[in-house]
């Protein structure tokens, strides 16, 4: 017997032994502490529905009306330390049949609209200090706003975020703008 045949093969088995037993050690790990050992996918409620279950009415800063019975509550308005300014609400078809998210609430701007339908054209403007703040990108370009959007089915609502550069601390307000959407006057604190 060749004795290279000999040690590639012990060499060979020992490489297999220690992926088996490392597969094999991970198969005894304990159930998530947050996560109860009873619980299986099929009994859980999707995501969705459990925020819509579990968040709190919350009050309307501003309800923008579009098309086919689309309707914008925004609901709250929040700048942050890091310089952003953060717009979240609630989509909601208030029409009696499914409506198709129009495309056109992307914008214009092909860096947006290659990652697919959201509420990337929405516009923050400042008419005292004469400026327009867009939705902002990640480094790949994608929109910092709720995303995948495609249709809503009668009465149903989604929420919805949106960040933008927070205007100047001495702003109190700006236009709010959504292609397809009333504009609406938002408060800044």
């Amino acid at each position: 017997m060749n004795v290279r045949f000999v040690r590639g093969g012990l060499a060979s088995l020992a490489v297999a032994s220690i992926a088996i037993l490392a597969v094999g050690c991970g198969a005894e790990e304990k159930p998530k502490a947050d996560k109860p050992a009873g619980t299986n996918a099929s009994t859980q409620k999707p995501s969705t529905e459990q925020e819509e279950t579990t968040q709190a009415p919350t009050e309307v800063l501003a309800a923008l009306k579009g098309q086919k019975g689309l309707e914008l509550a925004i609901n709250l308005v929040e700048r942050d330390a890091g310089g952003f300014l953060t717009v979240k609400g609630e989509l909601k078809n208030t029409s009696s049949s499914a409506t198709i998210v129009p495309s056109r609430l992307s914008g214009d701007e092909t860096e947006v609209v290659k990652h697919g339908n959201s509420l990337g054209g929405a516009t923050l403007v400042d008419s005292v200090g004469k400026k327009r703040y867009y939705v902002l990108r990640d480094t790949d370009g994608r929109p910092l706003t709720t995303s995948g959007l495609s249709n809503l089915g009668a009465g149903r609502s989604i929420p919805v975020f949106l960040q933008f550069p927070a205007p100047p601390a001495n702003t109190t307000e700006v236009s709010f703008q959504l292609p397809t959407f009333e504009p609406a006057t938002l408060k800044l604190s």
